[in-house]
């Protein structure tokens, strides 16, 4: 089996990049799902596609994965407090819907979402409302262990029994005493003291209500991470993904609640999560991008502005996914430019072999048998040698040997940016190198860019040119009229034209006057070197 380059990744538990080894066949990865409640917004989608890119990296390298992703309809409060109203009836208030209609709605929101960004589908969507009975008996046991005291207001795990608490968010506790989002609860010992079941307030009837030892009333928001993740992956599992703003308090509580649980007193008992994995915010105007700051964008929104929806996975992909990253319309106008082009560059070499493993794209790689060959003789003309066919550049060429050194470079180096920390800026620039190499063959080059695409998600073995704008771009516009995006897609476009007849790569030449075609876009050669204009 082929294995390339070691996995290495971001363990959020130490702040250390460690080699990734799987507990067992197949490795378990959970990812804090959505609670459905309004439409999630570009910045919520981050998690998901980061999320995703980590299942690409685990199944290029072979390893089986199972994937879970929670829907949360109970148990979040309004500002993730420990008390106050649950988010999901302010919202039934507020849309005049039942409770049942609102988490539908959403979720379906939610699940459109993902499909339109090429996110892979988890092996399952538990909802929390699903869970309760068994969240009750979760706590019940903490309660039994001696973990937790009953207050009025619920039943409270006291961070004080957990000696290694707040060890993932490395804080000590008065610091994190002023990190936490908490509001007053009378009775409670600590700040960081979290409700494990939220009792009824006298009087006042939930919507979302339970009977439970200490009342009626709704599970806690960190607990039903916990009960699902064990009841779907087994008690331990090797990977959590989230957002950052998890791991100073909700995945902190999760790992608290979780490990007093699986502690039954007996010995030793390993980590609940071995990694840790977390994905910083992306930005707008200079702020984390939020429900609660408003006019946060939809998907939906750029898709309706003419962008599509692989261009912002692309604009997520060109940053690192631990560092924060700032959505202007410059950079999604750039993620949709680079896009185009790629469409454009790919769409001639169709169909693209299926690839999904690094050893299926190395196998085929030494396999496959070049339909290129070298560099034809020049015409009598450069302009001539442009619209050779392709069997008269068989002829005047001689056969390359049966493998493809630069398809196997470019391979090595994508083997090598998703393995390092699942480095997809360095991934995007290793596959731009390949499609400017002349020396990889066209059979070598649909390798490379299916295996890069295997990962990056973008979807290029069936991207629709047309879905880009990529027919039309130019008719009956005037350059002024382009966006910088697309006019520096056009300029690049030419300048690589002008640099692969100096070096008289004449196929080469030939496929960017076909690109730019596609782009509505006429170029004429002059003694002062090409002149376009838009037809």
């Amino acid at each position: 089996m082929t294995s390339g380059h070691q996995l290495r990744l971001y363990n959020s538990l130490g702040r250390r990049v460690e080699d990734f080894v799987p507990s067992g066949d197949v490795t378990g990865m959970y990812s804090c799902g959505p609670t459905v409640y309004v439409y999630p917004h570009l910045g919520n989608m981050r998690a998901y596609v980061f999320a995703d890119t980590v299942r690409r990296a685990l199944r290029w390298k072979g390893i089986p994965v199972r994937h879970i992703v929670n829907i949360t309809d109970v148990g979040h409060a309004v500002a993730d407090t420990d008390t106050g109203e649950d988010k999901m009836e302010v919202a039934a208030a507020r849309e005049r819907r039942s409770v049942l209609e609102i988490a539908e709605f959403y979720t379906r929101a939610f699940f459109e979402d993902i499909a339109a960004l090429n996110i892979m589908p988890a092996d399952a969507y538990p909802r929390a409302s699903a869970y309760v009975p068994q969240m009750i008996e979760f706590a019940a046991t903490l309660e039994a262990r001696g973990y937790t005291y009953l207050l009025p207001s619920g039943l409270y795990f006291d961070t004080a029994s957990f000696p290694r608490y707040g060890e993932l968010a490395q804080l000590h506790v008065e610091g994190q005493l002023e990190a936490a989002r908490v509001e007053h609860v009378p009775g409670r010992r600590r700040k960081t003291d979290f409700a494990l079941w939220r009792t009824e307030e006298p009087g006042r009837r939930r919507v979302l209500r339970w009977d439970s030892p200490w009342g009626w009333g709704a599970p806690g928001w960190h607990l039903e991470c916990s009960v699902m993740s064990i009841a779907l992956l087994g008690p331990h599992f090797d990977i959590h993904t989230g957002g950052v703003d998890h791991r100073e308090l909700h995945h902190v509580n999760e790992i608290a609640q979780s490990e007093a649980f699986l502690d039954d007193g007996r010995g030793w008992v390993p980590p609940w999560v071995r990694y840790w994995l977390h994905n910083e915010f992306l930005q707008l105007g200079g702020l984390k991008m939020a429900k609660s700051a408003g006019g946060a964008p939809r998907l939906a929104d750029l898709t309706e502005a003419g962008y599509h929806p692989a261009a912002f996975r692309l604009f997520l992909l060109g940053g690192h996914y631990r560092s924060q990253l700032d959505f202007t319309t410059a950079a999604i106008d750039a993620a949709q430019a680079t896009l185009r082009r790629l469409a454009a560059r790919v769409q001639p070499l169709r169909p693209l072999p299926a690839i999904e493993t690094l050893e299926a794209a190395a196998t085929l790689q030494a396999a496959e048998t070049p339909q290129a060959a070298e560099t034809p003789q020049a015409a009598e003309t450069p302009q001539a040698a442009e619209t050779l066919q392709a069997a008269e550049t068989l002829q005047a060429a001689a056969a390359r040997p049966a493998d493809d050194p630069a398809a196997a470079r470019a391979l090595d180096q994508i083997d090598a940016a998703i393995a390092a920390d699942f480095n997809t800026p360095r991934l995007l620039a290793a596959l731009q190198d390949a499609l400017r190499d002349p020396e990889i063959t066209p059979d070598g080059l649909r390798t490379v860019i299916a295996a890069a695409d295997a990962l990056l998600g973008l979807g290029l073995a069936t991207l629709d040119p047309a879905d880009l704008g990529l027919a039309d771009l130019g008719r009956g516009r005037a350059p002024a009229d382009l966006s910088a995006g697309d006019r520096h897609t056009i300029e690049q476009l030419v300048a690589d034209r002008a640099q692969a007849r100096q070096e008289r790569d004449w196929a080469r030449a030939d496929e960017i006057r076909a690109e730019l075609d596609a782009l509505g876009v006429q170029l004429t050669d002059t003694p002062d070197g090409p002149v376009w204009h838009l037809r």
